[in-house]
């Protein structure tokens, strides 16, 4: 499936040639290729392929991915992993300084969590994704004194350095955050959604028992222990209720141990990694996608689910504003109590339940690869085209 058409890419190609930008550098914490890979990574991903079909040389250096070869090739993009989880922040930063990889016409930072510090020591055209705040993050993954560094460079130390950088983050509601939380100039951040691939489409039938989903990495920020809490209080009220958790990660072992001691092993099933095709027949079959996330730069599962006809219910958190439409696509919670009472309500009530999957349909239309890698790829123009000019 095309992620996008003949138009788009040619717009892609014509707007980095007016800007001069041909060959464009990446730097990523991780890649698509990375067991803990996410939504960070899928959205980098999808614009690097685009940007290269469009005829850009495109380059992303990222840490060391297990089982990976150090250098490789996806989707008309080079990727170059090397050093581990914290050494690849100072050696990308030094190898892209140097030139080891090649000369670049402009580059694209990706800041998730720790910044490599481009405005030190880049030159020319530049942009940084940042689709989100940690906060609470650096506590819930890192020791109390590696959490304090963490917040300390993200919250005082990072920001000012990046004052003059144009900022792209993915939602209004992130974006609030970014001013409100490290005090950045509104003006330097521009709000380019991510994209639904195509094959997040309607088809199939609705199981005929309920089936709530929920799909990200097992981490202490998605909050999936407060889910589990949420489905067994459910489970009460919906006795066919059957819920699936996709994903893999480090809280494995733990969610398993609550299940058990909930004796829900029958009904909440913890799958792990599955195919895209087998996450899109689980979209389809489901009543309702689900998400107890405490951060979030979108909330692309979502987008995904109401892309098969499928509504949500979710956190009331930046990302899941934008994400979900409230009592359009979806419905919002603040609890771990208002959350059962929303899934329940959507079981319960089937005009309310198609009423809501017809909108997750039309939201999710508005949104595509396509759009995102222009509009990414415009504000990266722009910043090419304005630092020209003042040459």
């Amino acid at each position: 499936m095309e992620l996008a058409g003949a138009a788009d890419i040619q717009k892609l190609g014509d707007l980095a040639a007016e800007s001069g930008i041909h060959r464009v550098s990446m730097l990523a914490w991780r890649d698509l290729d990375d067991p803990e890979a996410g939504g960070s990574e899928v959205h980098a991903s999808m614009v690097a392929s685009l940007w290269a079909e469009a005829g850009l040389e495109v380059t992303m250096r990222t840490s060391f991915a297990a089982g990976r070869p150090q250098m490789s090739w996806r989707d008309g993009y080079r990727v170059i992993r090397k050093a581990g989880r914290y050494m690849v922040f100072p050696r990308a930063a030094f190898s892209e300084m140097m030139g080891w990889h090649g000369a670049r016409d402009a580059l694209v930072e990706i800041w998730n969590g720790m910044p490599f510090f481009s405005p030190v020591w880049a030159q020319g055209p530049r942009v940084v994704w940042l689709h989100h705040v940690h906060k609470q993050m650096w506590q819930m993954t890192l020791s109390p004194k590696l959490a304090g560094v963490g917040n300390s460079i993200e919250s005082r130390i990072a920001p000012p350095l990046y004052r003059f950088t144009p900022i792209i983050t993915l939602s209004k509601s992130s974006k609030e955050e970014l001013v409100e939380d490290l005090n950045f100039n509104p003006k330097r951040i521009s709000v380019v959604p991510p994209g639904i691939h195509p094959r997040f489409s309607p088809g199939g039938q609705k199981s005929p028992h309920p089936v709530v989903v929920a799909v990200g990495r097992l981490v202490p920020v998605k909050r999936f222990d407060m889910l589990v809490e949420a489905l067994v209080a459910l489970k009460e009220r919906q006795p066919d209720l059957e819920a699936v958790i996709v994903g893999e990660g480090y809280c494995r072992d733990e969610l398993e141990s609550q299940i058990h001691q909930a004796s829900a092993e029958e009904w909440i099933s913890l799958p792990g990694h599955i195919d895209d095709a087998a996450v899109v027949d689980l979209y389809r079959r489901a009543w309702t996608v689900t998400s107890a996330s405490m951060r979030e730069g979108f909330g692309m599962t979502l987008t995904e689910a109401a892309a098969c006809g499928t509504p949500a219910v979710a956190t009331r958190i930046s990302g899941h504003t934008d994400a979900v439409i409230e009592n359009r696509s979806g419905l919002l919670v603040e609890n771990r109590e208002e959350l059962t009472d929303a899934l329940d309500r959507v079981i319960r009530d089937t005009d309310l339940r198609e009423r809501l999957a017809t909108g997750a349909l039309e939201y999710a239309s508005q949104l595509t690869w396509g759009a995102t890698a222009r509009g990414t790829l415009e504000v990266l123009a722009a910043e090419a085209i304005r630092r020209r000019g003042r040459r």
